[in-house]
């Protein structure tokens, strides 16, 4: 088009029709802008999954109360030692490394005729950005203390805001976690994110009456979701993995004692 555009053209000559450009308002009243590169990317992907991958999605709830607590009780001295507040996205980052550990084909993958096991469990946090969803990855998650998760997550998200992440920072991800609670989403199916063969979902946590030991009583519930590849992952595997996730998050201490 630049080309074309160069060329002198004579005057009676008809224009060329062209499509309206971003901005545009077609005759219609319609508007019109060109998808970005990394907007078709992520439509090619995400209809890669649909057509390739047999995903289902299993789902679980949690008690938000024990986190809390320990997060309102912690949070000042955390700031004060690490220089970062504690937030939830770590708990969960760990929570999965856990249960990982124990169904370990949920972040294998099929490569032709094998399933592939990662050495270390790299863990992909959707970030949010004017470009679109982005999933940088934080590396080696076994490896990390609670602080330093923290603080991975928050400088690839403020990479992400500053348009400043590299394609280094998405290589190697074995799983990954995606929060839309944070937009007020209760519930959703998450969708894998290729060649990744499981994805946890984070939604909004809302007081909710439930039943405690035979009483009714309102806590801070949140549901939580596993979408995987039933190719490679079985469903008691999927609901056991989410079962152990929901177990270390209502029961931070047995991170901490090794339980």
């Amino acid at each position: 088009m630049e080309e074309f555009l160069q060329k002198p053209t004579k005057l009676e000559q008809s224009p060329p029709k062209v499509e309206p450009l971003k901005g545009e308002t077609s005759a219609s009243g319609e508007k019109r802008e060109p998808m970005s590169l990394i907007r078709k990317t992520i439509a090619k992907r995400l209809v890669d999954v649909k057509n390739e991958t047999a995903m289902l999605t299993t789902f679980n709830e949690v008690d938000m109360s024990a986190l809390m607590r320990l997060r309102k009780e912690h949070q000042e001295a955390f700031t004060k030692q690490h220089g970062i507040k504690l937030g939830f996205m770590a708990f969960f980052t760990k929570a999965v490394e856990r249960a990982l550990g124990i169904y370990p084909k949920v972040h294998a993958r099929i490569d032709k005729d094998s399933i592939v096991y990662p050495t270390g469990v790299h863990v992909g946090i959707a970030v949010s950005t004017e470009r679109g969803l982005v999933v940088p990855v934080v590396r080696h998650v076994e490896k990390l203390t609670l602080a330093q998760v923290e603080k991975e997550i928050a400088q690839l998200a403020q990479k992400g805001r500053e348009g400043k992440l590299t394609v280094k920072d998405f290589e190697g991800g074995s799983f990954t976690i995606t929060n839309g609670g944070v937009f007020g989403s209760l519930l959703s199916t998450p969708i894998l994110n290729p060649p990744q063969s499981g994805i946890l979902g984070m939604h909004a946590t809302l007081d909710r009456p439930v039943a405690i030991q035979g009483k009714v009583e309102i806590r801070p519930m949140m549901y939580i979701a596993l979408s995987y590849d039933h190719r490679i992952i079985d469903g008691k595997e999927a609901v056991g993995f989410l079962v152990e996730v929901k177990r270390w998050l209502e029961n931070p201490e047995i991170g901490v004692l090794g339980l």
